[in-house]
This record gives C-alpha cells, structure tokens and sequence, in this order.
C-alpha cells in the first residue's frame, strides 16, 4: 500500500501549483462525484501572458516549415514564457469513489480544463506535441498526462462536449497548417454553441489524448511509441481504441495534450498520482490495465540545452505576528504574497469554530495589512489563517478585555 502523506505536510510536496480554495458541492453518479464550476481551482506554475506575448496566429507563421524538433522547442519555450490561454492553465478537480477491499475511498484528482495551446483566449492555435515533449512540460510542472480511465471520467464529467472533427488523411496531417485548420473547425464549434472561453468549464470530445499506459513499454513494438485515445462519440463510445501503432515522433492534428496535476487527495489526504498508478489495490482508482509501473513516456534530450527562461520556484507567502497582541479591541494582522494567488484569512475560535473570513479573493504578488476589530467577541485564544494557493499557515493570537 502506498504511503499517503498528510495534508498537514503540504508546505513540503507541493511547488509547482496554485491552489484557489472554495467549498465542494458534489452529487454521486456512476461511481464519481461531479463537481460545479464554482468549485476548487488549481493554476500551472507558469508566468501570467504578457500583452505583448503573440497570437497564436502569429506563433503560426513563426513554426509552419520547422522540423518536428525545433517546432517543439518553440512551444516549449512559448509554454514557459506564460503564453498560454487562460482554458489551458486551470485545472479543476474531478472526484472518483470507489470501494477497495470492504474500504471506501475518495480521490480528488485536478485536469486542466482544456488542452494545451499557444496564444490568447481569442487568438490560439492547440498544439500536438510528440510524447517526449509532452511528457517534459509534464514533468517541470507536477504533472502527468492522463490514463484511459481519466480520459473517460473527463470526458463524462466536462460540462462542453464537442463533436470530433476528423480531417480527411493526407501527408499534411502532422504540420502546422493543419493544425490551425483543426483549431479553427473547433473554434466554429464553440462560436456556435457561445461558450465564453474565459469560463471555468471543462471541455472533452475534440481531440484524442496522449495517454499513460503499460502499451508505451510492450513489448508488441520493437520502438519508441505514442499511445493515444479518446474522441468521444459519447460516452464510452471513443472514434480512437487504446493504440500505440505509431512512432513516438508522431504527432498529427488530431492529438491533444491535456496535464493532470500529480498531486491527488485520497480521503483527504495529499498522494502522488505516480504513486497510485504503482499501487497494486489503489492503482484501479485511476487505471483500466491495473498497476502501470511506468506512468510515463521516455523523456528526450532535445530540451537539454535549451534555456526555456522558466525555473521552478517555491510558492510561498509570509505570515507575520499580529500587531499590537494580546490586544482589545482590534488588531493588524500583516502577510506577504511572492506571487499572484487565491487567498483566504480567516479566524477561528480555540475549538476550532471559523468565526469570521476577512479576506476571500485572488491577490497580486505585494505586501497586505488587514485589521480585526473585535469588539462583539469574548476575551481568549484566537487563531488566524491564511492560505494562499495549496499552502496554509496560522498564527495564534489574545484578545484580552
């Protein structure tokens, strides 16, 4: 059995995410637990797009004619420069119930809501990638790619299912052009359904997934291998079976790539999604094929040299002492945000009891100061939390009559 690491441990698993917390509110059906768009959100560790970052219409122009290798290291680079749509950077949480062994357990894992792009909410252009590379950006932001069963738990789960759009066969199907013409046969899709890009919805149906399976490493193949599935018809009506007929250079129009964020909650508790997959009992939580001892594609060398401008930085935030403390009847409470996050400052009584929220929204990167005046409350122990992102941390404090 795997080892579940306390949620009380965060601070010191988690670097690679933004955590905005809100309340869940879930209902059961088919074994999951569907969650509403107003519900928890989780951000990629990527830089916020600049205004002066280009259109996918121009990312377009710059890569049509690169070979495979150097169009790759221009999304790489693009990725991690933080030009990537809004839809291709928020993750949100799914819920999976099962009962294992006479134990029931609830898992919480995060998919982004849509696959990875370049460019703006207005102007993208969805990006295919070779597995290796998917499985670089993966790796550098916490994150793994989907197996099966979590391309079919999103696909039944996403409030927007959009019809495949196949493009008849050619030689051109794996270049730039193509993709573009793709993009825009989806775009039409969402233009006619009116679907605000900026929204919290997951969206399936319009592309097949690289996926993690025991199929990279079979032994049916003599070389390196993408396997891919999906295309929703329906649910569980896929165009694409499980299949890993094709060299892991390929990438053609209709391959999407869709992160999952590594870090899972089962009963509440923070675990690795790496680390269910080699579960011999946990691992049918997320797993159609059982235990997949190697939940990734081989990683190549071509990003080796090359500076993406992006490093992986610790999440983090400043909690200081109340100031004046003990105190009667208010007192300031003073933090520091290293990045732009979603916070929440909160009191609580000594047993625990949440007695009043003095901040609840997204905040930039800076320095804040926030008074309590508590003239309505008894004298004693009092505990103020912040948590920003997946970190939380608390302070106590006295008020004193």
């Amino acid at each position: 059995m795997i080892k579940i690491i306390k949620t009380v441990s965060w601070l010191l698993i988690l670097t690679h995410v933004i955590f905005s917390h809100t309340s869940f509110t879930a209902a059961a059906s088919n074994n999951r637990i569907n969650l509403t768009v107003n519900d928890t959100l989780v951000y990629l560790n990527i830089p916020e797009r600049s205004k002066d970052a280009i259109s996918g219409s121009e990312f377009v122009n710059q890569v049509t004619g690169l070979s495979i290798e150097d169009r790759e290291k221009a999304v790489v680079k693009e990725l991690f420069s933080g030009n990537v749509p809004s839809f291709a950077r928020k993750l949100r949480p799914l819920k999976i119930s099962r009962i294992i062994n006479w134990k029931s357990y609830e898992l919480i894992f995060y998919t982004v809501c849509d696959y990875m792009a370049i460019g703006s909410d207005e102007d993208y252009l969805y990006m295919p990638l070779t597995p290796s590379t998917a499985q670089y950006i993966a790796d550098r932001l916490s994150c793994s790619l989907p197996t099966k069963k979590l391309v079919d738990i999103i696909y039944a789960d996403a409030e927007i299912k959009l019809k495949p759009q196949p493009i008849p066969p050619s030689d051109k199907m794996t270049t730039v052009p193509v993709f573009k013409q793709h993009t825009d046969s989806i775009k039409q899709q969402i233009a006619q359904i009116g679907f605000d890009r900026s929204a919290d919805n997951i969206i399936a149906g319009h592309k097949k997934d690289i996926i993690i399976s025991n199929k990279i490493y079979s032994t049916d193949r003599n070389y390196d291998r993408v396997v891919i599935y999906g295309w929703h018809l329906s649910e569980n009506n896929p165009i694409q079976p499980v299949y890993n007929g094709h060299n892991a250079n390929y990438a053609d129009y209709s391959h999407g790539v869709r992160l999952i964020s590594k870090l899972a909650f089962i009963n509440g508790d923070s675990v690795q999604v790496d680390a269910i997959l080699k579960d011999p009992d946990l691992s049918v939580l997320l797993s159609d094929e059982g235990v997949i001892s190697k939940p990734y594609y081989p990683e190549s060398d071509i990003f080796t040299s090359l500076e993406v401008g992006y490093k992986s930085s610790h999440i983090d935030f400043q909690l200081k002492q109340n100031y004046p403390n003990p105190f009667n009847p208010s007192t300031i409470i003073n933090y520091q945000l290293k990045r732009k996050s979603a916070v929440n400052l909160s009191i609580f009584n000594i047993m625990g009891e949440k007695v009043v929220t003095l901040v609840s929204e997204e905040q930039s990167a800076g320095d804040y100061s926030v008074e309590w005046n508590a003239p309505a409350f008894a004298s004693g122990i009092y505990i103020y939390k912040l948590k920003a992102g997946f970190y939380e941390k608390s302070r106590k404090m006295i008020l004193m009559r």
